[in-house]
C-alpha cells in the first residue's frame, strides 16, 4: 500500500470547536483544561486564529461526532490544518504536536476582536435604551 503525503489535505489536522469549548467535558469531546479553552467558539474564530499564525486552514461544514445538538448550526464544522511539510518538517516549530496548537488556539481566541467588542457596549445597552423607549410611549 503506499503512503499518502502529508500535503494531502486528508493528512491535515481536525480541529472542531467542541476540542476547546470549555462548557463541555472531557466526555463530549473537550481535549484541552477548561482554564486553557473558551466559551463556544466557532468554526471562523478557529480560522481566524490559524490564519495569524500563519497555517493554512480549511474549514468543512462537518459534525463532531459526539455532538447532541446536531441541528444547531453553531455546532457545526470542523478546521484541518496542516502541520507538516511532505518531507516531515514542522512547518511552525511552536506547534509540533496537536495538543500545543489547541492549547495556543483556544488560549487566543479570547483575545479576538470579535470577543472583546461583544463585551463592550452591545451587551445591555440596546436592551436597556428599547425598555426606555418603550415606557416613554406610554
Amino acid at each position: 500500500m503506499a503512503a499518502v503525503a502529508l500535503s494531502n489535505t486528508e493528512r491535515f489536522l481536525c480541529i472542531y470547536p467542541a476540542y476547546l469549548n470549555s462548557k463541555k467535558t472531557i466526555g463530549e469531546g473537550r481535549r484541552v483544561p477548561k482554564n486553557k479553552g473558551c466559551d463556544n467558539p466557532t468554526t471562523n474564530e478557529i480560522k481566524d486564529v490559524c490564519t495569524a499564525l500563519g497555517l493554512k486552514p480549511i474549514v468543512e461544514n462537518k459534525l463532531y461526532p459526539r455532538e447532541l445538538y446536531r441541528g444547531d448550526v453553531t455546532f457545526r464544522g470542523r478546521v484541518r490544518v496542516q502541520l507538516k511539510e511532505e518531507d516531515g518538517s514542522l512547518i511552525d516549530e511552536r506547534f509540533p504536536t496537536k495538543k500545543a496548537l489547541l492549547l495556543h488556539v483556544g488560549g487566543m481566541i479570547p483575545k479576538l476582536k470579535t470577543r472583546t467588542q461583544k463585551g463592550g457596549s452591545s451587551g445591555d445597552g440596546g436592551q436597556a435604551q428599547s425598555k426606555q423607549k418603550k415606557k416613554k410611549r406610554r
